[in-house]
């Protein structure tokens, strides 16, 4: 089945964050919606003076922005420039796929969001040091890393333990 949908059938919300220069304007998930099952797509509008959200890439998603309206200012690993209206701008996968938006106009930026969703995906914010497990919004410092094996010496332990302890999964 086709679904159609364009500027007059589409209801933004106003997304804010705590952080004042990061808002933006998003129409409701079109990809739920319209049943999609691997891709996810919103079309946003960026006003004036503000950004798109933090420095980002992501290791499991592709994105993809296509400028429908308006100009806004692209960060990327190689620096800034200029898009606009008619633009198409592909995101990989990684570090070289960083990205992040600022109006820097008198006019809304208006552009079509599109991304796989591939169930899980990590997003890694090297401003901030910081990784999100999506989707449920998991966020941790990095380089708070830890070894593979740090914590796990008491294995033994932990398998006694259990061993010692009544089994009441069968019990009514």
């Amino acid at each position: 089945m086709a679904f159609v949908f364009n500027k007059e059938s589409v209801l933004y919300v106003q997304r804010r964050s705590p952080v004042e220069e990061f808002a933006w304007h998003t129409t409701e998930d079109l990809s739920k919606r319209m049943g999609s099952e691997h891709m996810k797509f919103e079309v946003r509008s960026l006003d004036p003076g503000l950004y798109s959200y933090p420095y980002h890439f992501h290791r499991n998603a592709e994105e993809l922005f296509i400028v429908l309206s308006g100009k806004a200012t692209l960060r990327t690993p190689e620096g800034l420039q200029e898009i606009g209206e008619g633009d198409t701008v592909f995101f990989g996968l990684g570090p070289e796929g960083a990205h992040q938006l600022y109006n820097h106009t008198d006019e809304p930026c208006v552009y079509l969001d599109i991304r796989t969703d591939r169930g899980m995906d990590i997003c890694e914010y090297p401003d901030s040091n910081k990784v999100n497990i999506l989707p449920g919004q998991h966020v941790f410092r990095w380089p708070d890393e830890a070894d593979y094996y740090e914590g796990e010496r008491n294995v033994k332990e932990i398998w006694d333990n259990l061993k010692n302890t009544p089994d009441t999964s069968s019990q009514s």
